[in-house]
């Protein structure tokens, strides 16, 4: 089984890439046998604004543009998510909800968790893609990561506090749970 980690941010010297490193490297340690993880960074699928006539519920997977292809098809080999999400302006951040919207039965019944960052953790961000998932009936870890783009960095970029590796390993370890549970 694979875990998806996505990297929600696609900003020029994003805080978001440092975090999904950091995710992905506390994924590795925890070594559980028979599930994998991949990095998938959502500025290296170039997804263009949803403008198709053809809805993507109703695409049966064949999309207009070859990056929305491509974006379908990495998503759909995941068993399960972490979003690695920053807040924007209280909320969620435009690319990665063009990007989620852009293809629809490659979520569906999936498990996700989350990782929030922003001036107050990403906890607003958080509690809409919440909402969101539940569209594809995806269920949600109730634990999270809340990383401060303050009080997670330091001189040279992102420096998460101590406390921060068990939270990450709860959150995995409760992530991996429900995507075996879910594929038995």
């Amino acid at each position: 089984m694979k875990i998806g980690i996505i990297v929600g941010s696609i900003r020029d010297g994003r805080f978001g890439e440092a975090v999904g490193t950091w995710v992905k490297e506390a994924a590795e340690t925890r070594a559980t046998e028979g599930i994998s993880y991949e990095l998938l960074d959502l500025r290296s699928f170039n997804i263009p604004l949803a403008t198709s006539a053809t809805i993507p519920g109703m695409a049966d997977k064949r999309y207009d543009d070859e990056n929305v292809t491509a974006w379908s098809r990495a998503v759909d080999s995941c068993d399960g998510f972490v979003f690695v999400t920053p807040e924007y302006n209280r909320g969620v951040p435009g690319p990665f909800k063009n990007a989620y919207d852009s293809i629809a039965s490659e979520w569906a019944g999936k498990p996700v968790a989350f990782v929030g960052y922003g001036a107050t953790g990403g906890i607003r961000a958080v509690e809409q893609w919440r909402l969101v998932v539940t569209n594809f009936q995806m269920p949600a870890v109730r634990n999270q990561v809340e990383l401060s783009i303050f009080a997670d960095a330091g001189e040279n970029g992102f420096a998460p506090n101590e406390r921060r590796a068990e939270e990450i390993d709860r959150v995995l370890g409760d992530l991996e749970q429900l995507v075996v549970q879910l594929n038995k």
